[in-house]
């Protein structure tokens, strides 16, 4: 699962970290480190971080989502 942040919009306010802590990882207090390509078992994490962000820097790879969604069905 291929993961890009907008580290421009990025706010800090964690809550990527403390629902996906394997993917998302704070850096003091405003610097996100994250793995670009998550492991597919993240995944529900990931989405749930995706939501949770206020300010929405967090997108996954539409392409990849539609093939795991086509895998699954």
């Amino acid at each position: 699962m291929r993961l890009v942040v907008d580290l421009n919009r990025c706010q800090g306010y964690a809550q990527c970290a403390f629902l996906a802590p394997d993917v998302f990882a704070m850096h003091g207090d405003e610097g996100l480190l994250y793995d670009p390509q998550a492991q597919d078992a993240h995944r529900e994490r990931v989405a749930q971080a995706v939501a949770a962000c206020p300010v929405q820097a967090i997108l996954v790879d539409e392409l990849d989502m539609a093939a795991a969604e086509a895998s699954d069905g």
